[in-house]
């Protein structure tokens, strides 16, 4: 998926946008906002106290008077650090409550996508917007918006004081700001751009490293693992130098801004030495106390002057993580779910008229479909590979939609159905067994909580699998790895077999379901297939020619269309049929 680049000018309406998502904290934005404004209200207090003792109880002996200053200041010191700790922890707070909720709707979101989306955007960049990206936003509450807020009022409020206690002073103290707001200005655009290089780079590095976590087994059979690490490498060093140009940034302009710090605060010793000196103070003499305190009001006005320009960043950082947020949020590849009939009491019945499909709109992979199959029917659809065998089951699944044409279930439309009774009504037996890392019993019910253990013990004793995962440690709580690594291909397929019958199909598909076992476990499937499509439709993509010599119903296809329908023995009658030839092109192969 292509990342979209922001401009130059910062996006308001997606901050506007992004406040909407506080909403049902409101009490907790105005603690925080409440809380953060204190904090920088209260910050120019203390150097005023440090005045006060100074002047009016050091310089004057009255030693009586400086424990109360102390004590006044010690206490400031407490008040200010509950309340930086409140403001911290409850900004972090309403950013954590605001991510929890993006995060909810955007993984709500993905789960209605059609499978033509997944198809065509890389799984880590996908897992980059639900994880870094999301948690990127956060910081807009935590470090941003907030945090510029209080910066902006502390800096008024300390120049505010600072002119009403000595307005030269001041001015002197302001003079290098122009050199301030230059080096901020630099920091802030090649920050900017170097961030958005990083995030980059972090979305491709999560998209290589979960591609080859998940095809690691091709790239050791193929010994391909130096090739790939050379890939790694190249992407990983392109992440290093536009991380490493981050630091640079920051490597220059922190030590900048304390030279310009160092420079205020020698200007004002410089200048207010010289009127205590000369005593031409329009106020009388600049005092020590007055000096130490502007040294502390400089420490104070350029902390978040220096802050400013990070936290610039790391909002419109923010901003742009959610950009690519809303992007997904805004884009809409589902399928339209507009169905109001139920499909949980279909009896089965299946008709596709003159159906014609591609998956990018222009290269059709069926041309003219046209069958029925009929309650209680086991069909099977033989082919090559790429013949359109899979797509047929994905458009009476509808995970895909078709071009043009017709799918007719019990004599309504495909679409009158609602996708969620449609999808417990169809299932499918998948070729290539996806298990989640979890127990067998939660694989095998996907947490529906109408489906009880023993429900799921006397189905496994029906169709042949109980002997096997009972032998496993823990049995139906044995927990598997992630894709079922810990079993063997043949247990796997079982297992999705036992899946799909404790769901109770009213239609069964099965994907080329013993394609890639052993004939022990083939034999077991086979067992397992007769049990499951009793009494139901069933269609079965049949790699192994041998299992469907029972179908009521074959239909070959070739370059996605139909060629030729019947039974096994009509279409063996053939004797240059297409079936034919196919069986005996795998009797051959196994001779």
């Amino acid at each position: 998926m292509a990342e979209k680049k922001s401009g130059n000018a910062f996006d308001f309406s997606l901050l506007k946008r992004l406040f909407r998502f506080v909403s049902p904290y409101k009490g907790l934005w105005y603690t925080a906002v409440s809380i953060t404004l204190l904090v920088a209200a209260v910050s120019p207090v203390r150097p005023y106290l440090v005045e006060q003792t100074i002047d009016d109880t050091i310089l004057t002996g009255n030693y009586r008077e400086l424990l109360i200053m102390v004590s006044w200041m010690v206490a400031l010191l407490f008040a200010e650090s509950v309340l930086q700790f409140l403001s911290t922890y409850s900004s972090n707070q309403l950013g954590q409550f605001v991510i929890r909720d993006i995060r909810s709707q955007l993984f709500r979101h993905l789960n209605r996508f059609k499978l033509k989306y997944f198809d065509n955007t890389a799984v880590g960049t996908l897992v980059t917007r639900v994880i870094s990206d999301i948690e990127t936003i956060a910081s807009i509450f935590s470090e941003g918006f907030l945090q510029i807020l209080a910066d902006f009022l502390k800096i008024f409020t300390v120049i505010g004081v600072m002119l009403y206690q000595d307005w030269k002073l001041t001015l002197i103290t302001l003079i290098p700001v122009p050199l301030l707001v230059i080096a901020t200005n630099v920091f802030k655009n090649g920050i900017k751009k170097t961030f958005g290089e990083v995030r980059n780079k972090v979305a491709e590095l999560s998209a290589f490293v979960q591609e080859h976590v998940v095809g690691m087994s091709i790239v050791q059979i193929f010994s391909r693992e130096d090739e790939e690490m050379k890939k790694f490498r190249e992407i990983n060093g392109q992440h290093r130098k536009a991380h490493i140009r981050s630091i640079w940034y920051y490597s220059v302009f922190f030590p900048v801004v304390e030279v310009i710090t160092a420079i205020s605060i020698g200007l004002v010793v410089w200048y207010a030495a010289g009127e205590m000196v000369a005593a031409q103070s329009a106020s009388g003499e600049a005092s020590p106390g007055l000096i130490i305190s502007f040294v502390l009001y400089i420490y104070i006005l350029y902390r978040p002057m220096r802050q400013l320009a990070d936290r610039f960043n790391t909002l419109q950082m923010g901003v742009v993580s959610a950009e690519r947020v809303f992007a997904i949020l805004d884009s809409n590849p589902v399928i339209e779910d507009t169905g109001t009939e139920d499909a949980g009491n279909i009896a089965g019945d299946i008709s596709f008229r003159d159906v014609h499909f591609a998956y990018n709109d222009e290269d059709y992979v069926l041309n003219s479909i046209s069958f029925d199959a009929y309650r209680g029917e086991k069909i099977a659809l033989v082919g090559a590979t790429g013949s359109g065998k899979t797509s047929i089951i994905n458009l009476l699944s509808r995970f895909y939609e078709y071009n043009s044409g017709t799918i007719y279930l019990d004599g309504k439309k495909i679409e009158s159905y609602s996708l969620n009774s449609l999808h417990h009504s169809v299932s499918v037996v998948l070729q290539d067994v996806f298990l989640f890392s979890d127990t067998i019993l939660n694989n095998i019910t996907l947490f529906n909580p109408h489906i009880s253990e023993e429900e799921v013990i006397e189905a496994s004793k029906q169709i042949g699998t109980h002997e096997f995962i009972s032998r496993l440690p823990g049995a139906y709580h044995f927990h598997v790895s992630e894709r079922g690594g810990l079993l063997s291909a043949g247990q796997k397929q079982l297992i999705s077999f036992l899946r799909a019958y404790v769901h109770k199909p009213k239609v069964l598909i099965l994907d080329e379901a013993t394609s890639s076992v052993d004939t022990e476990s083939e034999l077991l499937i086979q067992k397992a297939t007769e049990v499951i499509t009793e009494g139901r439709t069933s269609i079965i993509i049949a790699h192994r020619l041998s299992t469907i010599r029972h179908a009521d119903k074959i239909l070959v296809l070739e370059k996605g269309r139909i060629i030729e329908t019947g039974s096994h023995h009509s279409l063996m009658e053939k004797e240059n049929g297409a079936y034919r030839k196919l069986i005996e092109l795998q009797f051959a192969e196994s001779e």
